[in-house]
């Protein structure tokens, strides 16, 4: 069975709804040892490294990754790296242009922590911007028409081809995701 890696989104943690859903959902069945949910750090280039470090040397059919929003766009550079499935849900697909305007000090979701959003970033996720999907059969999109921060249409353009659905409704933080888990966690066993 493979190990599944959640990847969260910008200025959210382990801590996030998904994450605990995910969490619960292995901690049921007893494979808690399955999942896998690091705190990603605010330079893309470091939450990169970090990723690659936690699958290196692993064979693509050995893991999935999962990511949400700026981890969604993560987990496409990931897979298109090691050729693993993944799993995007509301996926940031450019975020060196939405996150220009958060350029300054943030503060995390989940805890009271305050972190410097530096300019480098916006070209350390330039860097990391994939030019073109590959393998298309290897993606699954769950995208939100009621995101109320990322353009769903966007999502379903850059991950043509892919697995997709597209929720009516819902919200950027997917808050009906559990009624999605069994569908995520199929496709990333398949």
């Amino acid at each position: 069975m493979r190990s599944l890696l959640y990847l969260h989104g910008f200025r959210s943690s382990p801590a996030s709804f998904k994450a605990r859903c995910l969490q619960q959902y292995f901690a049921q069945r007893s494979e808690s040892h399955r999942f896998i949910c690091p705190q990603l750090p605010p330079s893309p280039r470091e939450a990169f490294a970090l990723v690659k470090q936690l699958v290196h040397d692993r064979p693509a059919d050995e893991f999935a990754v999962i990511g949400s929003s700026l981890g969604g766009f993560y987990a496409t550079a990931i897979a298109e790296a090691t050729g693993c499935r993944a799993v995007l849900l509301n996926p940031a697909v450019w975020p060196a242009r939405d996150l220009a305007k958060y350029i300054g000090e943030q503060t995390a979701w989940h805890t009271t922590d305050r972190f410097f959003f530096q300019p480098q970033f916006i070209d350390e996720l330039q860097d990391l911007t994939v030019a073109r999907i590959t393998q298309p059969q290897r993606y699954f999109l769950i995208a939100a028409t009621g995101d109320e921060l990322l353009d769903w249409r966007e999502m379903t353009a850059r991950y043509a081809g892919a697995n997709q659905q597209v929720i009516q409704g819902s919200d950027h933080g997917l808050s009906d995701f559990e009624q999605y888990l069994d569908q995520v966690v199929s496709f990333c066993e398949r």
